[in-house]
């Protein structure tokens, strides 16, 4: 398994978290907490966190393949619930 990281500067990152979240429920795994939400899919976990300041999205998937096509599409989806500030600075980190 390989793991990367982005802290994304946002004040809006719980409205984005819950909206992404609520957009996959309807294919994939998803719980949504307090602050905070997993996605399941089926080579990777998208583990996201948010505070006053910023969304944290963290991504375990099975290759690093796989992991780089799905920070494409976390970033992109996130993009589009973001288009108020899009595009956000995503700059990943192996974790």
């Amino acid at each position: 398994m390989v793991k990367t990281i982005a802290v994304v500067p946002t004040e809006n990152g719980w409205k984005y978290l819950q909206q992404l979240c609520k957009h996959w429920s309807h294919k994939l795994d998803v719980e949504l907490g307090e602050k905070s939400g997993i996605v399941r899919f089926s080579e990777a976990v998208a583990a996201m966190s948010a505070d006053d300041k910023a969304l944290t999205v963290e991504i375990e998937a099975a290759s690093v393949e796989v992991l780089e096509r799905m920070q494409g599409v976390a970033s992109s989806h996130l993009d589009r619930f973001a288009f108020r500030e899009a595009p956000l600075p995503f700059e990943w980190q192996a974790a």
